[in-house]
């Protein structure tokens, strides 16, 4: 699955940093940016996240609401935004059911210990 500006977003749900439920449904009509990273504190994803926290202006100016989402918990990007000051939220996807949802990863094969 591949999803393309302008497709429609398939429905999902996760829990910000706030412990707040966020729909998809909440995006429409809305220009939206959803950047998944692997883990909140590691240097890449760091980067990235400060990156989109370093263009916030420049986004908010042309009306995108930007939002990102990892495995990590409720309580990690919480400290995860006070650490680096990021603007927008972080939805909890421990067991990866949005990243499937948008085709960023795949269930892997069931291996059998």
């Amino acid at each position: 699955m591949s999803i393309e500006a302008g497709d429609r977003l398939p429905s999902f749900e996760g829990y910000d940093e706030k412990g707040t439920l966020r729909r998809s449904s909440d995006l429409l009509g809305k220009i939206s940016v959803l950047f998944f990273y692997l883990k909140d504190n590691t240097p890449g994803c760091t980067r990235e996240a400060c990156d989109f926290r370093d263009a916030a202006n420049e986004l908010k100016a042309r009306g995108v609401t930007v939002i990102g989402i990892s495995p990590d918990t409720v309580v990690s990007h919480k400290k995860f935004i006070d650490s680096y000051r990021l603007g927008f939220p972080l939805l909890s996807d421990p067991n990866l059911a949005i990243s499937s949802a948008l085709g960023v990863v795949r269930p892997g094969p069931k291996i059998e210990r």
